[in-house]
């Protein structure tokens, strides 16, 4: 099993594939390392919902991304995981934006552990705050993930 913690950090160099998921929505992720991560995001009008502003989904996703990211910059060696719930609060809407999710790990648990982000626009201004509770997974129920 690939060390997690350094396939994130690699991704987040440049030096490592980025997941599927970055290439489909268009985020980059700029950092993740010690418990943080950062994923970047040009939204635009392919993103929208039928109102014309950016899709809560999209808005969710990179969030969700920087989240886990930043929690699996602090997993071991044969460790994974997975989100066991996820809360995201819409704060403003966004059409055309340079956005910017900030996640951070708030409690790392042995296997529990707390995230939370701050999706921030150009202006820095908030756009979204989510959070999420992620479970870390060792042995037999890591593998393949």
């Amino acid at each position: 099993m690939p060390n997690v913690r350094e396939l994130v950090k690699a991704i987040a160099n440049g030096t490592a594939t980025p997941p599927p998921i970055a290439k489909l929505i268009g985020f980059t992720v700029t950092l993740a390392q010690d418990g943080k991560a950062i994923v970047e995001f040009e939204a635009s009008e392919r993103h929208a919902n039928p109102m014309g502003s950016l899709h809560g989904g999209v808005l969710c996703d990179i969030a969700d991304a920087a989240m886990g990211m930043a929690y699996a910059s602090n997993l071991n060696e044969g460790e994974t995981f997975t989100t066991l719930e996820l809360k995201i609060n819409f704060i403003k809407p966004v059409w055309k934006a340079r956005l910017r999710a900030t996640a951070n790990v708030i409690k790392q648990g042995k296997t529990i552990g707390l995230v939370e982000c701050n999706v921030m626009d150009e202006k820095d201004q908030l756009v979204a705050h989510a959070a999420c509770t992620q479970m870390t997974l060792r042995g037999e129920i890591a593998q393949g993930r």
